[in-house]
C-alpha cells in the first residue's frame, strides 16, 4: 500500500508529529493532490496554539497548498490529473444555507476549513474538494505561489472591502502586505506600512516594494489614511488605525484571530469611520485575484523548510525571524 508523510497535530499547544499514513483515494467529487509547496500561515499558528476553538483532531494543518492532480474520484470533469493546482483555506461549503444561496459562500453556515476541520497540506499528499481548487496555469513555481492561496487571498478580499482609495495603510508588513503592496503599487496607489517598533528589516522591504513610507505603528503616517488594513492579530492596532484614516475611512481587520480590542475614544470612530472584518474567502475572490497577480507580476519572498521542519518554520513565524512567507517543500 502507497503511504505518504504528514506533520500531525494531537493536541493544541504540542509540537507537531511525523506520521506516515496510507493515501488513500478521493471519493466523489474529490482529488488526491501531490503536494510541492504548502506555505505557512499566522491562522496555522492560531491553530495550532489553540487560539481558534474545535479544530479536528488529530489535524494536518496547512492551507496555502500548490500541488500536482494525481487522481480524481467519481464525477470529477476538472481539474485533471497532471494539472497544478492551488487548494486555499476555504475547502467546502454545504451550497444550501442563505449565505450560500446569495454570493456569500465566504459564510457558509456548514463549512469546511483546510488544514482545522480537514487535513490540510503539511504533508506530501492531500484530499481536497475538487471544487474548491483552482487551477495555476502560468503560475511555474509552486514554492513562490503558495503564499498566493491565502495571504494573497486575504490581502485581496481585505483591499476590496477597504475600497479604492488612494492612501491605504497597511498594519503588520508580513506575508499578507508584501503582496497586497504590489497590488496597491501596481494599481497607483500609495502604500503605507507599519510595523511593530524597530522592525527595520520589514520596513525596508516595504520600502524597497513601493511603500510611500513604513515606520512603527504607534506613528500616524505623514498623510491621512482612506483606508487601513490591519493583519497583525494585535487589537491594540485598531485605535490606532481608526486614528491615523480621515472621516469616513475605513479600517479592515484581516485576520482570523485578534487580540482584545482596548476601550478606545468615540472620537476615533466618529465622522463615519468604518471598523469592519473580513471572513475566508470566496471562489469568486480567487478566480479574481490570481488573475490580478499575474498582471500585476506579483513576486513573493519565501524562506524554504523540508517538511519534516514544521515546527521550526512554525516557530520562526511566531518570532518573526523572516520576511515574506515560510514554506514547507515535502
Amino acid at each position: 500500500m502507497a503511504t505518504m508523510k504528514a506533520m500531525v497535530l494531537r493536541a493544541t499547544g504540542a509540537p507537531l508529529v511525523l506520521e506516515e499514513r496510507p493515501v488513500r483515494e478521493p471519493g466523489a467529487g474529490e482529488i488526491r493532490v501531490r503536494v510541492e509547496a504548502c506555505a505557512v500561515c499566522r491562522t496555522d499558528l492560531h491553530v495550532v496554539d489553540g487560539d481558534l476553538p474545535n479544530p479536528r483532531l488529530p489535524i494536518i494543518p496547512g492551507h496555502e497548498i500548490v500541488g500536482i492532480v494525481e487522481a480524481a474520484g467519481r464525477g470529477v470533469l476538472h481539474p485533471l490529473p497532471g494539472q497544478r493546482v492551488g487548494i486555499p483555506w476555504l475547502g467546502h461549503t454545504c451550497g444550501r444555507c442563505p449565505y450560500c444561496r446569495t454570493d456569500r459562500e465566504n459564510l457558509c453556515d456548514e463549512p469546511l476549513f483546510t488544514g482545522y476541520t480537514r487535513d490540510g497540506g503539511f504533508a506530501s499528499h492531500v484530499i481536497a474538494d475538487a471544487a474548491f481548487a483552482f487551477p495555476l496555469e502560468g503560475y511555474d513555481d509552486p514554492v513562490a505561489a503558495s503564499p498566493l492561496m491565502c495571504a494573497g487571498l486575504i490581502g485581496w478580499r481585505s483591499l476590496r472591502i477597504a475600497g479604492d482609495g488612494a492612501a491605504v495603510g497597511l498594519y503588520g508588513f508580513g506575508a499578507a502586505a508584501h503582496i497586497l503592496a504590489q497590488v496597491l503599487v501596481w494599481q497607483g496607489r500609495r502604500v503605507h506600512a507599519f510595523t511593530r517598533a524597530g522592525d527595520t528589516a520589514a520596513q525596508e522591504m516595504a520600502l524597497s516594494l513601493g511603500a510611500v513610507s513604513a515606520t512603527d505603528s504607534g506613528t500616524l503616517p505623514p498623510e491621512p489614511l482612506d483606508a487601513a488594513i490591519i493583519f497583525a492579530p494585535v487589537g491594540a492596532l485598531v485605535p490606532l488605525a481608526l486614528a491615523a484614516v480621515k472621516k469616513g475611512g475605513r479600517v479592515v481587520c484581516g485576520g482570523i484571530h485578534m487580540s482584545p480590542i482596548p476601550e478606545f475614544s468615540y472620537d476615533l470612530l466618529w465622522e463615519e469611520r468604518q471598523l469592519v472584518s473580513v471572513a475566508n474567502l470566496t471562489r469568486a475572490d480567487a478566480r479574481e485575484f490570481l488573475a490580478i497577480a499575474r498582471q500585476a507580476g506579483v513576486t513573493t519572498r519565501t524562506t524554504r523548510y523540508p517538511l519534516e521542519q514544521a515546527n521550526e518554520a512554525l516557530a520562526d513565524l511566531r518570532a518573526g525571524r523572516f520576511q515574506g512567507a515560510a514554506v514547507l517543500v515535502p
